[in-house]
């Protein structure tokens, strides 16, 4: 029987691609890394299940969600909780990130720099502290990690908008030094660093 095979299909950024491309990384998964240039997202768009992405094909059928394909990923490498409770704390965890990105949309969509500095004020000084903080207790509390004491599929998408709200206010998460070292500890595990410094070289274009 013929290997699986994994094309992503995301952007030229990290965002939740990013997430995705962490998890195939880690249960060293051979994908196709393929990022759709802005100005072919209209077209690309056509072709996608519900138009938006990321979409991981699988032996050609095109899969959506971000955060399905994650936990779809995490049982296949063996991410997932020691139990019923655990597994049911990462989807609670990873629909908790969703309600904080949520949260951004204003910011995130506005094109008027005044008005986009308003929601960035509203986003980062209330907001996102008013998550993190709980967020940094709990990782703290878990000796490390989001959920359990080992590493789950929930610690990645954790870590993905972790780094998209640093990327976007840069020294954020020097307040948090839980969520800091779990952000370190996931870009250092040896599958994802070896990827992320071959990876200018791996991925494709549409």
């Amino acid at each position: 029987m013929a290997p699986t095979t994994y094309k992503l299909y995301y952007f030229d950024t990290n965002g939740r691609g990013q997430i995705i491309r962490y998890l195939l990384a880690y249960g060293n998964q051979d994908f196709e890394d393929i990022r759709i240039p802005k100005e072919k997202w209209p077209e690309f768009k056509k072709k996608t299940p519900y138009g938006q992405v990321p979409i991981l094909e699988i032996d050609g059928k095109p899969i959506a969600q971000s955060f399905a394909i994650a936990r779809y990923l995490g049982k296949k490498f063996n991410l997932v909780g020691k139990n019923d409770l655990e597994d049911l704390e990462c989807d609670s965890l990873v629909d908790t990130l969703e309600d904080l990105v949520k949260r951004g949309t204003n910011y995130f969509d506005e094109e008027n720099p005044e008005q986009k500095e308003i929601y960035r004020k509203k986003y980062y000084e209330e907001d996102v502290p008013f998550y993190l903080e709980k967020f940094d207790v709990m990782v703290s509390k878990n000796g490390g990690y989001s959920v359990g004491s080992q590493l789950t599929w929930a610690d990645f998408p954790f870590v993905g908008t972790l780094e998209e709200l640093e990327n976007r206010g840069p020294g954020l998460l020097k307040s948090y030094p839980a969520l800091s070292s779990l952000v370190d500890k996931v870009n250092n595990l040896q599958r994802v660093k070896s990827w992320k410094e071959k990876s200018a070289q791996q991925k494709k274009y549409i």
